[in-house]
């Protein structure tokens, strides 16, 4: 599996996961959802992201796209 793969699948987890928190057990879970979603906005802006520079230090192989260049 790639960073790529990993950040997105990562990504889409944790806003399922707080969506459900919100929905089940506080209103204030929704900050989780903000905070995820704009971090993958500014990736798609500066192409950095802090989850693919982690997993490109462990040696898991880049898979380019939205934030996987390990530069």
């Amino acid at each position: 599996m790639t960073t790529e793969r990993i950040v997105r699948s990562a990504a889409g987890t944790m806003i399922l996961l707080s969506l459900a928190l919100t929905y089940y057990h506080s209103h204030k879970w929704v900050w989780l959802t903000l905070f995820v979603g704009l971090n993958l906005f500014q990736s798609g802006f500066t192409n950095w992201c802090l989850l693919d520079k982690i997993l490109g230090k462990a040696g898991v192989k880049s898979g380019g796209g939205c934030c996987g260049s390990n530069s």
